[in-house]
């Protein structure tokens, strides 16, 4: 089979390679996935790099998420059968035209959705429930500032807190973005963070946000400070800008607001009933219609660059997938 490897880590995803590979047999209790399609995460990006907080010994195949067909069953699967469309993932092996998953890890793909935005919803749209429901226990008619609105977790988040009945600002540097986030996803404020945010922040809250989503970092983080409630959560999913920020903490202590860290895997290996309520809740949101993840663009595995690129140049407004079927 085909499949992109990572055989070095480098800069500019120099230790990549697309290249045949003997095709994965399911060993007891996995399955054997036909990849339809494979969502392009930015830590898939970082594990390229070695820059991510899962280190996998080289080689590897990347691709944390994906949707697809089942083709093999391993001894003692029962509960699927050849032809199921399902979605899962497993941190590596989306990025090839097999991959082999755990059978207890798999779910049926919601039919109202393609393979490609099947394969949009798990990283993001998990990371947005953990973030929003489980960190910061949203109530309805909170405002909720969503920084990288355009983004693949910053998309889901408002996405998902206009589901949960908040009122949502959606925050970007391109106003091309920014005009397609209000047409299709209809947030009660859009505002482009270039030249400064804060002011029209209080402005349009009446004083500051209640929840501030950050998978930004760097100065959209330190701005935030300026712009949260009293007993607002803000809360830390990435650092895109490619800075860390600090904070002293007289400013939590005087303004009254919380940091909080996201890691949206690491929580459900934490609490494993949690993780598995977390998703339970994510995919029944997928099949009833109530979130609607976007494809920005469908690639061919040969095409897995230019997948990257559209990601780590901040293009996409919703998720980069890679078809290895096409």
């Amino acid at each position: 089979m085909r499949a992109l490897v990572v055989e070095s880590l480098a800069e500019n995803y120099a230790g990549c390679v697309l290249k045949d590979i003997p095709t994965p047999t399911p060993r007891p209790g996995e399955v054997l996935v036909r990849v339809k399609a494979a969502g392009v995460n930015f830590p898939d990006l970082l594990m390229t790099r070695g820059e991510y907080q899962l280190k996998p010994p080289l080689p590897f195949v990347g691709g944390m998420e994906l949707a697809g067909e089942i083709v093999g069953l391993g001894e003692g699967v029962e509960s699927w059968a050849i032809g199921d469309a399902v979605v899962g993932g497993a941190k590596l092996g989306g990025f090839a035209e097999y991959a082999v998953l755990p059978a207890a890890a798999i779910r049926r793909k919601p039919d109202r959705l393609s393979f490609a935005q099947a394969a949009a919803v798990g990283a993001a749209y998990l990371t947005a429930y953990v973030a929003l429901v489980r960190r910061a226990r949203l109530e309805p008619g909170e405002w909720v500032l969503v920084h990288g609105a355009a983004g693949g977790v910053g998309l889901a988040a408002v996405d998902l807190a206009r589901a949960l009945g908040a009122k949502v600002i959606a925050a970007s540097a391109s106003d091309a973005k920014l005009k397609i986030v209000a047409a299709d996803y209809a947030p009660d404020a859009v505002i482009n963070v270039t030249g400064g945010f804060r002011e029209a922040v209080k402005a349009i809250t009446g004083g500051g946000a209640d929840i501030i989503y950050d998978p930004v970092g760097g100065d959209v983080f330190d701005e935030s400070t300026r712009c949260i409630a009293f007993d607002g959560r803000l809360l830390v999913v990435g650092f895109t800008s490619g800075r860390i920020p600090m904070i002293s903490v007289n400013m939590p202590l005087i303004k009254g607001f919380s940091v909080m860290g996201v890691r949206a895997g690491e929580y459900g290996r934490r609490f494993p009933d949690r993780g598995r309520e977390n998703m339970d809740a994510v995919w029944k949101l997928a099949n009833d219609g109530v979130i609607h993840p976007r494809v920005h663009a469908e690639l061919p595995l040969d095409r897995w660059r230019e997948a990257f690129d559209l990601l780590a140049n901040r293009q996409v407004v919703g998720k980069a997938i890679i078809r290895p079927d096409l």
